[in-house]
């Protein structure tokens, strides 16, 4: 058992870290931060006008400047972006500072949940298939290596996985006596 303040999401785009996090935030009464939606907040300009004026590196560079500064927060549940782990920094600021869970879905889970988003900047291809085997070999061991628990949305509504998954933290996460006050 990790014990922290912080709830954090990780995992491939598509696996529902925002939708389910809003939902997960909501039942132990944390605040809900996705860290794409900050990063565009911060800048005025989207996550794909930064990749196109900024390139992936000025993007990872907002990206982890706006981790620290969420994450030195308590009580927070982060959404965090799909490459977040890529970093080292990031990864030890991740398991440092709250609990952290993988959420894991297929390629062709995310194929199909992603086939109308045209968005995301690495998506930006004709060959979203590949795109996707890709980034999933690169980030899949990143993932396992910062994840306190690891929970599949495959077959799941965005509720659906919410429930299940709550009821697998309130077994094996404790949160920190500090970050319960209001939710107690």
């Amino acid at each position: 058992m990790n014990p922290a303040s912080n709830l954090i999401l990780v995992g491939p785009m598509g696996a529902g870290k925002s939708c389910i996090g809003r939902r997960l935030a909501e039942r132990y009464g944390l605040r809900l931060a996705d860290a794409d939606r900050e990063i565009e907040q911060r800048t005025g300009a989207t996550v794909a006008t930064i990749f196109e004026c900024e390139g992936e590196p000025g993007f990872r560079a907002r990206e982890r400047a706006t981790l620290a500064e969420l994450l030195a927060e308590d009580g927070l549940l982060l959404a965090t972006g799909g490459g977040a782990v890529l970093d080292p920094a990031n990864r030890a600021l991740l398991r440092e500072r709250g609990y952290v869970v993988h959420l894991q879905v297929s390629v062709e889970a995310q194929l199909e949940r992603l086939a109308r988003d045209r968005t995301r900047p690495l998506l930006a291809r004709d060959d979203r298939e590949d795109v996707l085997r890709t980034l999933s070999a690169q980030r899949a061991p990143l993932y396992a290596e910062v994840a306190d628990l690891r929970f599949d949305t495959e077959r799941m509504t965005a509720a659906e996985a919410a429930d299940k998954l709550a009821d697998q933290l309130d077994t094996c996460w404790r949160r920190l006596a500090h970050a319960q006050g209001a939710s107690a």
